[in-house]
């Protein structure tokens, strides 16, 4: 990059963990509505339904689900495909301002190799993405009904991939129920055009880089590039340099970051966490071990490409969990990756059931805590 400064200070892995963790509200749960965490936060992963509750369930000092059952039935916030190509809630107005902004890098993830590329090959994409968006100017349809009017119109090609080039070059929104805490139903899409306002003008490129600094810093440029599914952001970054302070990370990589954010000190106490599946925390940098390591994103990582909900002790993951809701009874399952500590792990299991109280089914559920070496 040109113009590279001196760099002042070097952030070893616990001091980055730490600055996550407070711009994250997972030192301390955050006296936050749902609107004024979403500004912080950005966007929540949605891909599971109940994740995005989590998410705020463990960041908030008091949340309850209709807070954010009730922004997405107004339509305040917006559930639909955002970065990388995956579902994200977002404010509103962010999400129809950020999508214009990440929309190459969601056209490369389709066109660029991969089973979709391959099934699309020789079709018009803009062509498509006419066709979903005459469909929907007639009202809302399920994913199976889009996908269906594609096999009638392009017969022969494959209708899953069809349907994902039309939500790539068309932005949708998934509609309530889909979403809601405690009901669901069939994926329902919308034009975002015909839910939303317009964007507000004059958001940059260099604003969502900032938005992510703050919520994620210090990070690279590569970080940013892996969360907001773009590349090529080493201008925009030359471009905020005066703008941003720098430091190194212990791999000697430079890292930005906004003069005035939380930075704690590394020897911060952090408490023990629950991470829904697909949290940001764990998805937000390209070099993930400010928060796991290689080992533990192996056993969080599935081979299809779920992130499991996971356990932070002293801010790093450290075990994997799951709610089991039977008939009369529901049973929250941690494993952990190694033996903690006596006084961890009762602290686990307190705040394991207070995510009981908070989402299972039945009241009066069990913490069952073991530990899987492997």
């Amino acid at each position: 990059m040109a113009g590279r400064k001196s760099i002042a200070e070097t952030l070893d892995r616990r001091a980055l963990n730490r600055a996550l963790l407070a711009r994250q509200h997972l030192l301390r749960r955050a006296d936050l509505s749902v609107s004024e965490a979403l500004d912080r936060l950005i966007a929540l992963q949605a891909q599971a339904a109940r994740a995005p509750y989590f998410a705020l369930w463990t960041r908030l000092q008091a949340f309850a689900p209709e807070k954010l059952s009730d922004r997405l039935e107004d339509f305040s916030l917006a559930r639909g495909t955002l970065m990388r190509g995956t579902l994200h809630i977002a404010a509103a107005e962010d999400f129809a301002a950020i999508r214009p902004l990440i929309q190459p890098g969601l056209d490369r993830f389709l066109t660029e190799g991969g089973v979709h590329g391959r099934a699309l090959a020789g079709l018009d994409l803009v062509e498509i993405a006419a066709a979903a968006r005459d469909l929907l100017r007639r009202g809302p349809l399920t994913a199976a009904q889009l996908r269906n009017a594609f096999a009638e119109r392009w017969p022969g090609r494959d209708p899953q991939a069809l349907a994902m080039a039309a939500r790539i070059g068309l932005p949708m929104l998934q509609l309530p129920p889909r979403g809601l805490w405690g009901r669901s139903g069939q994926p329902t899409l919308a034009a975002v055009e015909d839910r939303l306002a317009a964007a507000r003008p004059g958001f940059t490129l260099a604003d969502l880089v900032r938005r992510y600094l703050a919520a994620f810093g210090p990070a690279s440029v590569a970080d940013a590039q892996a969360w907001l599914g773009r590349t090529r952001l080493a201008a925009t970054f030359d471009a905020l340099r005066p703008s941003l302070v720098s430091f190194l990370g212990e791999d000697g990589v430079e890292l930005f970051d906004l003069p005035g954010a939380e930075r704690p000190a590394a020897e911060t106490d952090a408490p023990v966490c629950f991470l829904g599946e697909f949290d940001n925390v764990l998805l937000a940098h390209e070099d993930r071990t400010r928060v796991m390591s290689a080992e533990h994103k192996r056993r969080l990582y599935t081979a299809n490409g779920v992130v499991r909900a996971a356990v932070l002790i002293d801010g790093f993951t450290a075990g994997r969990w799951r709610i089991e809701d039977g008939k009369t009874t529901s049973t929250l399952y941690v494993e952990l990756f190694d033996r903690p500590a006596g006084a961890v792990a009762r602290t686990v299991a307190e705040e394991g059931e207070r995510l009981l109280a908070f989402a299972a089914r039945h009241a009066g559920g069990d913490v069952r805590i073991d530990v899987v070496e492997s």
